[in-house]
């Protein structure tokens, strides 16, 4: 009994202190369990967020469109192997893949630090949706979380890779298939300017964006992101941006900004040129008694004196008819030259390729856009001088322009 007392004092602190650990670890559990309200309610207000975006961005992408998901397209690419990459450029890598069903397929991965952005991808998707044609690459679906673009796989890669960086393969391109690739790209070029339910112009019109099917190499146009379509009877429009590669650029495009079907046909002309040629139109040449000049001024001067024989790839060996080759080069010089309004439009263009006994066939051209001029002479349309903006230009080395436009420039890496 004397012992009581004591005890209760004692056990009295011990009491404070579990009463305190349990208020303790109450007060914690309640702050947990705010927390983790707080983290559930972001999440759950995210996943609203970004199905609501998803359900916008899909509404934009227009019906029909096909959806793929991260984890197949993951698949299909082991992952997005460095074995799997088949380039890059400006907007990213392209990946080869092969789904499930065995179909081939070619994805095209938008980096976070790409020059084309969400906007020229949306807009690559909404017309390559729309857009359908034998010689238009086709689009088979989109992942738009990872802003993936997934299409057909292409065997023979682009028509750049393989008439300047593969030889092998550029000695398969035999004088059929050239024409073939010639006649293949205005019939495409046909279908956007007045065959499709828009009217689009390509503005980035070059051989990497050509790209050639497994057994006949038939061409088809690829890189719809700085296309832009038309309404109504619209044929012009005016930028304070253009974009493109310089080298396939129409001087009037180029330097006052100035978009139309005619750019494109100048950008067609200078891929005929080269196609014929098999020579790049960004590279000076040089002939035994002249100096260094661009594509366009060899192939006029050697038309201009009757040799267009001469201008032929040596790698077709004479196996070539020569009045498809005059009939060719003598298209492409028609799409260069420098008044828009004297390039034939894609109709004329493969009406003259598939019949060479029409008057139209027989117009003669007039000298090219950024062909040699004298020196010092001002051209008084375009604002540029003489032969050293001609060949700038013409080569892809643009001098500063006389106008306030911005110019965008676009990879000359294959893509």
């Amino acid at each position: 009994m004397p012992m009581l007392p004591f005890l209760a004092v004692m056990t009295a602190p011990g009491r404070r202190r579990r009463l305190q650990h349990v208020i303790l670890a109450v007060a914690i559990s309640l702050g947990a369990l705010f927390v983790l309200v707080v983290v559930l309610a972001c999440v759950r207000r995210q996943k609203r967020g970004i199905k609501q975006v998803n359900k916008e961005e899909q509404d934009n992408a227009g019906e029909g469109m096909n959806y793929i998901s991260l984890q197949v397209l993951g698949a299909a690419t082991s992952n997005f192997s460095v074995n799997n990459k088949l380039g890059e450029g400006g907007y990213g890598e392209v990946f080869k893949g092969e789904l499930q069903d065995g179909n081939e397929i070619a994805v095209k991965r938008l980096s976070a630090n790409s020059t084309q952005g969400f906007n020229e991808l949306k807009n690559e998707i909404v017309l390559a949706n729309k857009l359908k044609h034998k010689n238009l690459v086709q689009l088979l679906g989109v992942c738009l979380q990872e802003k993936l673009l997934v299409y057909k796989y292409m065997p023979n890669g682009s028509l750049d890779t393989i008439l300047f960086a593969d030889p092998e393969k550029a000695n398969q391109l035999d004088w059929t298939k050239r024409k073939g690739i010639i006649s293949g790209i205005a019939r495409g070029l046909l279908y956007l300017h007045e065959d499709s339910r828009l009217k689009v112009i390509h503005r980035d019109l070059k051989p990497s964006n050509v790209l050639l099917d497994d057994v006949d190499m038939n061409p088809k146009i690829s890189d719809f992101g700085l296309s832009r379509a038309f309404g109504g009877d619209q044929s012009i429009d005016i930028t304070k941006r253009p974009v493109g590669t310089l080298g396939y650029m129409s001087p009037e495009y180029a330097y006052c900004g100035q978009v139309s079907t005619k750019s494109d046909m100048y950008s067609f002309g200078v891929i005929v040129l080269e196609i014929v040629t098999g020579r790049r139109n960004n590279r000076s040449l040089e002939d035994n008694n002249t100096a260094a000049r661009s594509l366009l001024s060899y192939v006029w001067d050697k038309w201009s004196a009757g040799t267009t024989h001469e201008v032929v790839d040596p790698s077709l060996r004479g196996r070539y008819l020569e009045g498809e080759v005059v009939s060719c080069v003598r298209i492409g010089l028609l799409c260069v030259q420098e008044d828009p309004s004297a390039r034939p439009d894609a109709a004329e263009v493969v009406l003259m390729l598939d019949s060479h006994s029409t008057s139209i066939t027989m117009r003669t051209p007039s000298r090219p856009a950024f062909c040699f001029t004298e020196p010092g002479v001002v051209n008084p349309a375009l604002g540029y001088h003489g032969t050293r903006d001609a060949n700038a230009m013409a080569t892809g080395h643009l001098p500063t322009p006389g106008s306030d436009n911005e110019v965008t420039i676009s990879d000359l890496q294959p893509r």
